[in-house]
């Protein structure tokens, strides 16, 4: 059973940084593509990066591009999001996502249970 575990959420000031992890264990990374959503009360969900497989094609949702940036580590099964210059709007629940097709991320095979990241004014 492929299980994703993030960390790396918390409180923060805005223009501050942080760094999410999500650690896929049950089978190796380099099976799924990964991406990063996030779900903010009274919104939709939100695709924020997504990295292929291999690590060579990386896309950015409008609202984070420049800002964030999306890497993986397939010898450590671990997937990050740098995030930077964060602003109030990017608060939510942050979500790791895997599937095994880069352009179904949406509807990932695998979910992790979220991280907060709240971002103060």
């Amino acid at each position: 059973q492929v299980q994703l575990v993030e960390s790396g959420g918390g409180l923060v000031q805005a223009g501050g940084s942080l760094r999410l992890s999500c650690v896929v264990s049950g089978r190796t990374s380099s099976a799924y593509a990964m991406g990063w959503f996030r779900l903010a009360p009274g919104k939709e969900r939100e695709s924020v990066a997504a990295v292929s497989r291999g690590g060579i094609r990386t896309r950015y949702g409008d609202s984070v591009k420049g800002r964030f940036a999306i890497s993986r580590d397939n010898a450590k099964n671990t997937v990050y999001l740098q995030m930077n210059n964060l602003k109030p709007e990017d608060t939510a629940v942050y979500y790791c996502a895997a599937d095994p097709n880069y352009d179904n991320l949406g509807s990932a095979d695998y979910w992790g249970q979220g991280t907060q990241v709240t971002v103060s004014s």
